[in-house]
């Protein structure tokens, strides 16, 4: 069991490893197959060829001593001739079963004498081969010469050798032919393979290069043939996957970034200032209280960023939970940082509104308008909350400059910022993010450019 093992492992060490050698191994070995059937067909049909050019041979030799034999009378008689001696050369003559001539260098008991006797002996048309140790190959036929009165036959023999060797050498020309034709056959099919595999070689190696910088470069299917089409229909699915994730990553590295920067400087203002000079027991407290406020918004923001893109990619429909707006835009309009001529309110319809979304996902989705209004806002921010619809309606007002009319096409793209010198350290994420994240749950964030002064974003959730 070992050794089959071992041999099993030893076939498979010589197996080609490249795709290109092991079709141009199948082809050669169909082609030797092929070619082993084809030559023993060859040959065979060669052999029995010449067999019977040389029992044709035979034949017309014996026709041609048939004249010389009388069996007209009572007795066979053999009449001489000019070219009597021609021929008496392996031919033998019966009378009966008896021998009335035969060639003057073949003995009596010799293997072609023994066997013309039993060709003689069928009064038919018989052949038959005979290859006696150290002596030439024959072959034998006989010749029935039926009389009125006596039955005599004629046995002619032919020396086999010439065609033998017109075999031998038919057989080794094919089997020269043979080799000749499996090189040319692997070589044009390494060749061939080669070629063919040229552009997959060549597409492999663009596509990792594409994948690894998420180039927008495709194959396309056009002035392809069908099975390179089919290959570049594929590549490009999985560039554009690999594409979506990259930017998906990056996408969500930059929102973490943005959104924990600012329970992260909290927390190292509440550091240093906790470390500036001794502090009571309270302020210590505070700022302890402080630190784990922040380090639990931290985690917040993380779970809630984390868990929205797992369940988007699994679900992009899901709806998560319920949420009461009116208590969220309480707390987040108490915990805003705004400057001290700034007035912040909430307006509501009603006392409560249900909307179909958690509450960390709604913070995370007004946040950043709440942000940009504190920002902006020269004396006052307003947030109003209402029912349309079968929807939740929020709305963030404030009354600063506004967005600039050539920057609204741009304000929901990652990255962009109307003024990169304001003053202000935003990364040009919380606007996307929050229209995203509203999208996620089938609900909508916007700019409304007409409004004036200041200006209002609108949130549209569904109703929970």
């Amino acid at each position: 069991m070992n050794r089959d093992l071992h041999v099993l492992r030893g076939l498979r060490r010589l197996a080609p490893r490249t795709l290109r050698g092991r079709l141009s191994l199948v082809a050669l070995t169909t082609a030797a197959l092929l070619m082993t059937i084809l030559t023993v067909v060859f040959n065979a049909v060669m052999d029995r060829h010449l067999q019977h050019q040389a029992d044709d041979e035979l034949r017309n030799r014996a026709a041609a001593v048939a004249t010389t034999v009388d069996t007209s009378g009572p007795r066979v008689r053999v009449l001489e001739t000019a070219n009597d001696r021609l021929l008496d050369t392996n031919v033998w003559i019966y009378a009966g079963n008896r021998l009335l001539e035969k060639p003057p260098s073949t003995a009596d008991g010799s293997p072609l004498t023994l066997a013309a006797d039993r060709l003689a002996a069928q009064r038919e048309h018989a052949c038959t081969t005979v290859q006696s140790h150290g002596q030439r190959p024959a072959r034998l036929c006989s010749h029935p010469l039926p009389g009125r009165h006596a039955v005599a036959s004629v046995v002619t023999a032919l020396d086999l050798a010439p065609y033998r060797s017109s075999a031998d050498t038919l057989l080794l020309g094919s089997l020269v032919l043979d080799a000749v034709m499996l090189g040319c056959t692997y070589a044009l099919t390494r060749l061939s393979v080669g070629r063919a595999l040229r552009p997959v070689r060549t597409m492999t190696d663009q596509a990792t290069q594409w994948s690894a910088i998420g180039s927008d470069e495709r194959f396309g299917t056009e002035d392809h043939p069908a099975e390179l089409a089919r290959l570049g229909a594929s590549l490009d699915q999985l560039l554009d996957r690999i594409r979506t994730v990259l930017r998906h990553e990056q996408q969500l590295t930059g929102e973490l970034s943005h959104e924990l920067r600012t329970p992260l400087t909290r927390i190292i203002m509440e550091l240093d200032w906790w470390r500036a000079r001794p502090r009571t027991d309270a302020e210590t407290r505070a700022a302890h209280d402080a630190i784990a406020e922040a380090a639990q918004s931290m985690r917040t923001i993380c779970d809630t960023l984390l868990n929205e893109a797992r369940e988007n990619a699994l679900n992009p429909s899901t709806t998560p939970g319920a949420t009461d707006v009116v208590p969220v835009l309480d707390r987040l309009l108490k915990n805003l940082h705004t400057p001290g001529a700034v007035k912040t309110t909430v307006e509501a319809e009603a006392p409560v509104l249900d909307a179909g979304i958690a509450p960390a996902l709604l913070e995370r989705i007004v946040s950043p308008l709440l942000a940009n209004a504190a920002r902006y806002a020269r004396s006052r921010v307003t947030v109003t909350a209402r029912r349309v619809s079968g929807a939740v309606r929020i709305e963030v007002v404030d009354d600063g400059p506004g967005v600039p009319e050539g920057f609204v096409g741009e304000l929901f793209q990652p990255g962009r910022r109307a003024d990169s010198g304001d003053g202000h350290d935003g990364a040009g994420l919380g606007l996307p993010l929050a229209r995203r994240l509203a999208r996620a749950v089938g609900g909508e964030v916007s700019y409304d450019p007409g409004h004036a002064p200041g200006a209002r974003f609108t949130v549209s959730l569904p109703a929970g």
